[in-house]
């Protein structure tokens, strides 16, 4: 079936005007101009996050629905895919978004608009414990082996996108995230 909606989700401290979304919003325009695109600014909180997203997916179909996701955005495409049962693109995705950004709790200016803040609180990093998706759980002891990392049920509808040099996160880990990917 062809993809009628696409859903775009950025990363951390990141917006909807970062280059990634631009580029990819001018593709999607020029392209496949037929195709529903949506790029939500999300919340800090990740059970906000969820929920805006949840409620813009509500009247979706999601039998012709795709996401992709960069960096936290990948995190949430992940669990978007595996709830929604859609293909998903992965840009570098966060494997472990809870214990990253637990060192950044605080106040923190979005890349594209310095004026514009994020406030990471405390509690954001059990909410993003929440999302995890997959039969290993970072942060709670379990680990994580290859063969108990595969996140979805249908992880031929994931395509990861890794490279390596990734300022923050280290691709070793999100091979090792999504092993049967593509």
């Amino acid at each position: 079936m062809a993809i009628t909606h696409l859903l775009y989700l950025h990363g951390f401290r990141s917006s909807p005007l970062s280059a990634k979304a631009q580029r990819m919003a001018a593709w999607v325009h020029q392209h496949q101009p037929t195709v529903t695109w949506w790029c939500p600014q999300l919340p800090a909180s990740p059970q906000a996050a969820a929920a805006l997203i949840t409620a813009g997916l509500r009247d979706w179909p999601h039998a012709s629905m795709a996401v992709v996701g960069s960096s936290l955005g990948g995190f949430y495409a992940t669990w978007v895919a595996a709830r929604w049962g859609c293909p998903a693109v992965l840009l570098n995705p966060a494997v472990d978004p809870a214990r990253d950004l637990a060192a950044h709790i605080g106040v923190h200016p979005q890349w594209h608009q310095p004026e514009e803040t994020v406030f990471f609180q405390a509690h954001f990093v059990d909410e993003l414990r929440d999302l995890y998706v997959g039969s290993a759980r970072p942060g709670l002891g379990i680990p994580w082996t290859a063969n108990r990392a595969a996140p979805l049920d249908d992880p031929q509808q994931v395509l990861a996108i890794v490279a390596q040099g990734d300022e923050v996160l280290d691709w070793r880990e999100m091979v090792a995230r999504y092993p049967q990917a593509q």
